[in-house]
């Protein structure tokens, strides 16, 4: 029931943020994002203190530990591969091209509009 209770005073702190953002119309933009930030980052405290929180908290933890892990591939690699990619989606438009010439000529033969 707590984390409820601090869930929603969370939530209200988000809306408060957003409502500043409104309140501060006439001030300039470095205020108005600051209240929004303001309350995102209250609303961040809150919730670091629910079990929810702290499970979110401990997952992102660990998913950076598992990126860290990732053997990324080096450039050449990457080259390598968007050139393979690109040459294949190049001669699949291309493919399709000619079996969409080959369809249309074909329907416009059965119409009685060929050449």
């Amino acid at each position: 029931m707590a984390d409820n209770i601090k869930l929603l005073a969370a939530g209200l702190l988000i809306a408060a943020g957003i409502a500043g953002f409104y309140f501060f119309a006439d001030s300039p933009t470095v205020v108005r994002v600051l209240s929004v930030l303001a309350g995102l980052g209250a609303a961040v405290g809150v919730v670091w203190y629910t079990s929810v929180g702290q499970r979110f908290f401990a997952f992102s933890q660990e998913s950076v530990t598992e990126a860290r892990k990732v053997v990324w591939p080096t450039r050449k690699e990457t080259l390598q591969m968007t050139g393979v990619v690109v040459a294949f989606a190049v001669v699949m438009a291309l493919f399709l091209w000619m079996v969409d010439g080959v369809l249309m000529y074909l329907v416009k033969l059965l119409m009685g509009r060929g050449e």
